[in-house]
């Protein structure tokens, strides 16, 4: 099993691998905008350094192409080809022929390309076109030509991992696991086409735990009794092991034993009460924009935001690579789930449909990581982005929220994080980048059941603050002001004068959140600079901008045991 899972660790989906796999990242043709051929390296944007291309002006469609020979080893009855995530509508050719066609810039897709294939080389092409301006989800994706604001650089086609997999006839197609802590058990759902007899081992460190076994048709519900309880907590990400057996399809997956909920304002892990002391992560890197240049900075940056006293990141306006929520799984880093909302036109329905089908395949593909502990579909639903003459509908927003309890009874949703709110939500969640004495102000005001955080409710329509638990997923953005030269248009929400003065008023102002026993959690703006948002601990290639002396009095601030917390004992 150790050797499956060194194997398992490499696969671009950790979460369901198999081994015959043929990994078709490299080097590729791309034609923009009908113009020539060129080299790119996919899964690179074309906007990207690490593409080989930089080309960062608007683009409205373009043209891949690769040739390539079927190895031996995904040769069978089924030959699936795998797109990690193009943004933004994909249509797949193999040899002149339609394979399938994909919208939505963040999920994945695949399409049994076997009928289209032949001996020797074969053909594959990727007609992309691209979706800025176009009321679809694009995340922080600047709709202007440059950058600005809290806007970046677009990344458009193919920025996750293209694959081949040989599958027989009869294979599975998604396992769902509901993990039990008071039974130590686990229940597992698996889809999968055709009948054939099925078993499932679960592993914990090499060593058998569970098993169970059974015939199926389609769709299978099974529960294993593990012999040993061993939690997913904060820092431990004890994670069982799974093979999973139908007829002679075999996928190594795995699960952590852990649960969430909300208890009055209280989160808990497992039962436990934990304070969120989360950061910002948006996914940007200067030299791949999307895309990192190895795996090992998804684990850099985890490790970064643990340094530092977080347990866990919002990750923010984006569905992030499969392999990055695997080392959160790892480690035991909590996360919430978020879709790159931003772009959708609150106001008009019409959109809705569009972004509920991206949201289903993003909660589909990651149902089943313990990492994610609270689900966060939409941001800032306020006025349209454009024209703030045209007020959200508020049932965008309710509908998302009931479509997303539909998917997973199991972990809680913020309807939208920082308002407006709709008049369903498990998280009453808000924004502030004001100064202290503002904060503490509103946070008072919160305490004491009125909260008046800025877009936190719209007047007119009814829906005001029903006694959920308190969560302030963005404050802080201070850019810090060190006398160094920075580009012209550099920026944060506040600004410190001094490392000194930045650290004086972060311990001041989390010594103050800390204390509320109604705050559930906090997220602090940001883990890094992005481009012209220069509010980061780290500079935009990942440099520390503090000494080791002001590092550690922000990670023994945010280490502090919470007032939440407190009533565990």
């Amino acid at each position: 099993m150790k050797e499956n899972k060194v194997y398992q660790q490499k696969h671009p989906n950790p979460m369901f691998s198999r081994k015959n796999i043929y990994l078709m990242d490299g080097e590729w043709e791309i034609s923009i905008d009908g113009g020539a051929w060129q080299k790119i390296r996919v899964p690179y944007c074309p906007e990207s350094a690490l593409s080989g291309i930089g080309h960062t002006d608007f683009i409205g469609r373009c043209r891949y192409r690769k040739k390539f020979t079927v190895p031996e080893e995904v040769k069978g009855d089924r030959i699936a080809l795998h797109f990690g995530a193009v943004d933004h509508r994909a249509e797949v050719y193999v040899n002149g022929s339609l394979a399938g066609s994909h919208s939505g810039g963040y999920t994945p897709f695949s399409f049994d390309v076997a009928p289209l294939l032949r001996e020797g080389a074969n053909l594959l092409e990727v007609e992309v076109t691209a979706a800025v301006k176009k009321n679809v989800p694009t995340g922080k994706q600047s709709q202007k030509r440059e950058s600005f604001g809290c806007f970046y650089t677009r990344a458009t086609g193919i920025w996750q991992s293209v694959y081949l997999e040989g599958t027989p006839a009869h294979f599975m197609q998604y396992v769902r696991f509901v993990p039990d802590v008071a039974g130590c058990r686990v229940r597992m759902e698996v889809g999968a086409v055709g009948e054939e007899e099925f078993s499932a081992v679960v592993f914990y460190e090499g060593k058998e735990v569970g098993r169970t076994a059974g015939k199926f048709v389609h769709k299978g519900e099974f529960t294993v009794d593990l012999s040993e309880k061993h939690l997913w907590e904060v820092g431990c990400g004890r994670l069982y092991d799974v093979e999973l057996r139908f007829g002679e399809d075999t996928v190594y997956t795995y699960f952590g034993l852990r649960d969430v909920r909300f208890d009055g304002y209280k989160f808990l892990l497992n039962g436990k009460s934990v304070f969120q002391r989360l950061v910002l992560d948006q996914g940007y890197y200067p030299d791949g924009v999307y895309t990192p240049s190895s795996e090992e900075v998804f684990e850099q940056d985890i490790r970064r935001a643990v340094g530092l006293g977080f347990n866990g990141a919002r990750l923010h306006q984006k569905l992030f690579d499969p392999k990055y929520l695997c080392l959160c799984d790892r480690m035991g880093f909590m996360v919430w789930g978020e879709y790159a909302s931003w772009g959708m036109e609150y106001y008009d329905l019409d959109g809705l449909g569009n972004f509920i089908g991206e949201w289903r395949e993003a909660v589909e593909r990651d149902y089943n990581h313990p990492s994610i502990v609270v689900w966060c579909p939409l941001n800032e639903t306020w006025n349209d982005l454009d024209d703030e003459t045209k007020p959200r509908d508020v049932r965008f927003v309710e509908a998302v929220y009931d479509i997303t309890k539909i998917l997973d009874k199991t972990r809680p949703c913020v309807d939208v994080s920082g308002g407006f709110h709709c008049s369903r939500t498990d998280i009453a969640d808000f924004h502030c980048y004001e100064e202290f004495d503002v904060l503490k102000k509103r946070m008072e005001n919160a305490i004491a059941g009125k909260p008046d955080f800025l877009n936190m409710y719209r007047e007119g329509e009814g829906i005001s603050y029903g006694g959920e638990p308190l969560h302030l997923s963005e404050f802080g953005g201070i850019r810090l002001n060190s006398g160094k030269e920075e580009g012209g248009n550099a920026w944060g929400y506040l600004t410190a004068n001094g490392e000194e003065a930045f650290a004086d008023n972060y311990v001041k102002t989390i010594e103050l959140l800390y204390g509320y026993e109604q705050l559930c959690g906090v997220c602090y703006t940001q883990l890094y600079d992005i481009e012209q948002e220069a509010n980061g601990f780290f500079t935009y290639d990942r440099q520390p901008k503090f000494s080791e002396k002001v590092m550690e009095r922000i990670r023994a601030a945010n280490e502090m045991p919470a007032a939440i917390e407190k009533q565990n004992k």
